[in-house]
């Protein structure tokens, strides 16, 4: 069986993302909570995809010669704009004003990007890296999604070499936030209520009680 490339490995990605939206968009206006996790979904997908192409995908291409280094600099640029969004829509409640708005025009524009590197982007990479040249770039990919940030950091570079440091401080930072989270999710969750044995209950277990007492003294 051959290993998936690079290209495959991101067009999968983009094939998720576009699952969330399609989601998203067929959930009732009433469907608040869905809505919210979908977008909590969205927002990590999101966050790893930019990191892994910033750190891996755009600068192998602009490594490889001038022809391609517009392209990729208009697609820092969409990035930097999404990630921004991200970052407003991580901790909005979907019961505020403009949440609904904000996911539209978040969805809108990484479309836009998505059809502009899978059309344009993607077709010449494949031209100017051999299959084995793109093989071990999916690899590369795979590594760094384990190590990259799982929230937006639109303030970090997005250029080797800072974005590799930058990366590694911030996914260190956001399993904090997401151990502080999971904690206060916890917190959050209703006490189960004691309930009082009746009075025969209370008997029977003293009977119980009783009985392993009994049976721990012939032990």
């Amino acid at each position: 069986m051959r290993s998936m490339d690079a290209i495959a490995l991101l067009k999968a990605d983009h094939k998720t993302v576009e699952t969330l939206f399609r989601r998203f968009e067929q959930a009732g206006p009433n469907a608040k909570k869905l809505k919210r996790k979908l977008v909590e979904q969205i927002v990590r997908e999101l966050a790893v995809h930019a990191v892994i192409e910033e750190q891996v995908l755009y600068p192998a291409v602009r490594a490889k010669g001038k022809e391609l280094e517009e392209q990729v600099l208009e697609a820092l640029e969409e990035h930097h704009v999404a990630k921004w969004l991200l970052k407003e829509l991580e901790d909005l409640p979907s019961e505020a004003e403009r949440f609904s708005a904000k996911v539209k025009v978040l969805m809108e524009n990484v479309r836009t990007h998505v059809a502009e590197e899978e059309r344009r982007l993607f077709p010449r990479v494949r031209k100017a890296f051999s299959p084995v040249e793109l093989r071990e770039m999916a690899q590369m990919l795979m590594m760094a999604k384990k190590a990259a940030p799982t929230r937006p950091h639109p303030r970090a570079p997005d250029a080797p070499p800072s974005n590799l440091v930058a990366g590694a401080v911030s996914a260190v930072l956001d399993m904090g936030k997401e151990a502080v989270r999971t904690v206060r999710r916890g917190i959050h969750k209703p006490k189960a209520r004691k309930v009082t044995p009746s009075a025969p209950q209370q008997q029977a277990n003293g009977a119980a009680h009783g009985l392993e007492a009994d049976a721990s003294q012939l032990m």
